[in-house]
């Protein structure tokens, strides 16, 4: 590798704080990024409640928009922004999707309560005036986060988003820290240096430079002014981490600590004061009785409402695939069902007859294929495929029957693969968590890698779905799958 000297790296640094187009304020990157959240959610709310209000007048008998109205609008809107800033949705930067999606359902409900209470007190306000705020409450509940996601999608790549932060540590926690926060730019934290004592390691991660030893620190931060750093050394001994820490977090104002959980890193975790004392508590909240009511009916209710809606696309796709090719129009295949059960999985049929024999041949002659099979259990360019199956699986369209499969009881419309019962084998002991629980028609894995991860990634993204399930996550993972159908993007 490459090795830097403290002078070059400076150097380097200040050419991209200037990039940054503020230079090493932090202070106005996060105004700019408050101002663009604050534009997009008051924008949002408007529309909402304007979109409410048209709706009303239709469907209601109409109403005259009045100064008392105008007033009470006025007056009620900032609470919004209020409410927002006090969950630290302003500037949002460090904050997860699923953790902004349930403090803006918190916000936006404590703050529309506030509205209506105002309504009723307010003198001259009608009940079709109410009825529109009820409305307007559940489009702002969508179209906050949707707002939220358009601005980070416009922004995230700029050179002047995010806050600069340190990574202290450049072994494999470190490497996989600047990696993961390197691919997620939306989430506004920006490793721009990594500091190790370890000589062998000075060079680059990810094209972020790496320099030593810790004894820089100090002042590395002051030439930065930089708030934020990751102490990503979890295997170094515990003293040697208690001195570390103690030394030079001190020179940040905020400092994240990652602890040994190397093999559990995919674990739900509270945080659990006993008297002074720190303690880690480890959840599957898939797994509580609450949870799997809740999955329940949320699959009961939205599988319903979609195979109703999907009815009429399913008869025309069922046409076109008699007329594309010889076979039956629905796929059944054995899964693993919940409890290590089995079912029979419904899909159209997008693979010739000869399908099996296709593969085999295929792989037979190309090793690189071969490879990529072992690898993913799929392969990108499938000659099984008929041309009315390869438009299917690019829309995921050939999974609507599974609709049927939810509504049963056999899975779930978001969850963990449904895997097929020879590659129990192959999941390295995920099994045993993946299997208590029902399968899903998507999970979390379709829509983020998709093609892009192995079957153990896989593995490890349905046991982390899992233990960190949550409503929230739901319906966040329905949103995406939504965009990745709309978008065509490969699938299994």
């Amino acid at each position: 590798m490459e090795t830097l000297t403290l002078i070059d790296l400076t150097k380097l640094l200040k050419n991209e704080a200037i990039s940054y187009s503020f230079g090493k304020n932090t202070v106005l990157r996060k105004i700019l990024a408050t101002l663009l959240f604050l534009l997009s959610d008051i924008s949002m709310l408007t529309f909402s409640i304007l979109v409410s209000f048209a709706v009303s007048n239709f469907a209601l008998q109409a109403f005259t928009i009045s100064w008392n109205h105008i007033y009470l609008l006025c007056l009620s809107l900032p609470f919004f922004p209020i409410a927002y800033a006090l969950r630290g949705l302003y500037p949002g930067f460090g904050i997860d999707i699923i953790e902004e999606l349930r403090s803006i359902t918190y916000s936006t409900t404590i703050a529309f309560i506030i509205f209506s209470l105002l309504s009723y007190l307010a003198e001259g306000i009608e009940s079709q005036f109410r009825i529109s705020v009820f409305g307007s409450f559940f489009i702002a509940l969508a179209m906050v986060p949707v707002g939220r996601s358009i601005v980070r999608k416009l922004v995230s790549k700029r050179s002047w988003w995010g806050i600069p932060v340190v990574v202290i540590g450049a072994g494999r926690a470190g490497e996989r820290v600047i990696g993961s926060l390197s691919k997620q730019k939306q989430l506004g934290l920006r490793p721009i240096v990594a500091v190790d004592d370890d000589v062998d390691r000075w060079g680059y991660i990810h094209g972020v430079p790496v320099i030593g030893g810790l004894d820089i620190i100090p002042d590395l931060s002051q030439r930065l002014c930089n708030e934020h750093a990751i102490i990503a050394m979890p295997r170094v001994n515990i003293e040697r981490q208690k001195e570390i820490i103690n030394k030079y977090s001190k020179f940040f104002a905020h400092t994240t600590i990652i602890p040994d959980l190397f093999g559990l890193s995919s674990l739900w975790v509270s945080v659990r004061d006993f008297g002074g004392f720190l303690g880690l508590e480890l959840q599957q909240k898939l797994l509580s009785s609450s949870a799997r009511f809740m999955k329940r009916l949320f699959d009961i209710v939205l599988g319903t409402i979609l195979l109703v809606l999907s009815a009429p696309l399913m008869l025309i796709i069922a046409l076109l695939v008699k007329i594309d090719s010889r076979g039956k129009v629905l796929f059944k295949q054995e899964r693993m069902g919940i409890n290590d059960t089995r079912f029979n999985i419904i899909k159209f049929r997008t693979m010739h007859n000869d399908a099996e024999e296709r593969l085999s041949t295929i792989l037979s002659s190309n090793p690189e294929l071969q490879k990529e099979y072992e690898i993913y259990h799929k392969l990108k360019d499938d000659p099984r495929l008929t041309r009315v199956g390869k438009f299917l699986r690019k829309y995921s369209l050939d999974e609507l029957p599974q609709f049927w499969n939810v509504i049963k009881g056999d899975m779930s419309l978001i969850g963990p693969r449904a895997y097929i019962p020879w590659e129990k084998i192959k999941m390295n002991g995920h099994d045993e968590m993946i299997l208590k629980v029902k399968p899903g028609i998507s999970g979390l894995w379709q829509v983020t890698d998709r093609n892009n991860s192995s079957f153990e990634e896989r593995n490890q993204m349905d046991v982390y779905y899992i233990r960190n399930w949550s409503m929230f996550l739901d319906i966040y993972i329905v949103a995406r799958t939504i965009a990745v159908v709309l978008t065509g993007r490969s699938g299994c």
